[in-house]
């Protein structure tokens, strides 16, 4: 079977899928992985080709802000009144345009021009890559998803005519079924109690996400040797705090670092916090940002590992950060930033597997991290989500329902 692969986005993406195409690559299959160059180090010690031709994340992002501030000059010139300001759009909205706007007519002809050369049975896409649903209907392919928080987030009624428009560019026919979004199916590897799928969707196989992402991964001896008399959290927001350095830097002028302020939030409230505490910084710097003797400050860690053993994680909430900290039976403080964040955020709090950071202040991450250590009712919850995970099948049961899939 020859499986072609694609994934949009950040590394929260990348690692989401990683052990469904691990999976299906260790059965002995053919995969192809196309994906943009920042997340081709996350495959490239698999058993799986890497094609790094995707656009970057904030390539995406600004094409997206450029298209629309285009199309409002050109409406101004039309009517002759003054151009109009970028309309408020709500989180749902951002992720309809991410998924479907004029940006990924170029990601459809990259993926399919690995196609033609691949010639594969299959196409698995992260459910926030849109573009390889066009490219096996062109080819008159099958294809699923795997599971990402982005794509909950996507309405497939509402998105149906920016598809539409998507393919008039390309060429190929109008097509008018939400639901062929799903034609062949999704997978997830959260129990349908914890799913975080925003709309009527179908219902998704799941599986079991190994806490092994990075195959040599191991907890570092620093971490290993913190005292165990007070409770451990792990702290870290993924990209997020990356991604915030760069809004900054390209993005409308700002009064303050974004990132910095969110270190110095977090590195705050956690040094007043009767705890030890590790704080990734995702390799930012920490200059001028007083740390306590109780925080252990390390520029990445092996998360999937260090929730296992954990008493709290202080999350971004990113799915895959979610999903990890389920599995490892910790609960969560969230201090949401943008995207698909708050959606999660609100989300895991009604499902009382932790609580939202309401500010990004040091007081408010202390407060809100004091709050779930001491809350035994969240305790309770995250126990019950984590024996249900387990419950779940290996991610290696779903290579078989691949492989009916696959076409000749």
């Amino acid at each position: 079977m020859r499986v072609l692969s694609s994934i949009t986005g950040s590394q929260g993406h990348a690692r989401d899928m990683l052990p469904l195409i691990r999976a299906i690559a260790d059965a002995g299959h053919d995969v192809l992985v196309a994906l943009p160059p920042s997340l081709a180090h996350i495959y490239e010690v698999e058993r799986v080709r890497v094609a790094a031709v995707l656009p970057e994340m904030h390539d995406s992002i600004m094409a997206v802000v450029k298209e629309g501030t285009e199309k409002r000059i050109r409406e101004a010139a039309e009517t002759g009144l003054p151009v109009a300001p970028p309309p408020e759009l709500t989180a749902f909205d951002e992720m309809l345009v991410m998924a479907g706007g004029p940006h990924i007519t170029p990601t459809y002809h990259a993926i399919m021009a690995l196609a033609l050369d691949f010639k594969p049975n299959l196409i698995v896409r992260d459910s926030a890559e849109i573009a390889a649903t066009l490219v096996a209907e062109q080819l008159g392919l099958r294809y699923i998803c795997g599971p990402s928080g982005a794509g909950d987030m996507v309405d497939p009624v509402r998105l149906v005519d920016l598809l539409n428009e998507r393919r008039a560019e390309i060429g190929i026919p109008a097509a008018h079924d939400p639901a062929a979004l799903y034609r062949y199916g999704r997978f997830d590897s959260v129990p349908e109690r914890y799913g975080f799928a925003a709309f009527d969707v179908p219902y998704a196989i799941r599986y079991r996400q190994s806490p092994i992402v990075a195959r040599d991964e191991v907890l570092s001896r620093e971490i290993t040797d913190l005292p165990t008399d007070k409770p451990l959290v792990a702290a870290a927001m993924g990209t997020v705090l990356v991604q915030l350095r760069e809004f900054f830097q390209f993005g409308p002028p700002q009064a303050e670092d974004p990132s910095k302020v969110l270190l110095q939030a977090i590195a705050g409230g956690l040094s007043s916090l009767d705890c030890y505490a590790v704080l990734a910084t995702g390799g930012l710097s920490m200059e001028g940002i007083e740390v306590g003797d109780n925080v252990l400050v390390v520029e990445r860690m092996a998360q999937p590992l260090l929730l296992q053993c954990a008493d709290l994680f202080l999350t971004h909430g990113g799915y895959n950060s979610i999903r990890e900290s389920m599995f490892g039976g910790t609960p969560m403080a969230v201090l949401p930033q943008f995207g698909d964040q708050p959606f999660h955020a609100d989300l895991l709090q009604k499902m009382n597997l932790g609580r939202v950071v309401p500010e990004t202040t040091a007081q408010s991450v202390h407060d809100t991290c004091r709050t779930v250590l001491d809350d035994p009712a969240i305790t309770q919850e995250v126990r019950r989500a984590h024996r249900e995970m387990l419950a779940l099948p290996s991610v290696d049961t779903v290579v078989p329902h691949l492989e009916s899939l696959a076409l000749p």
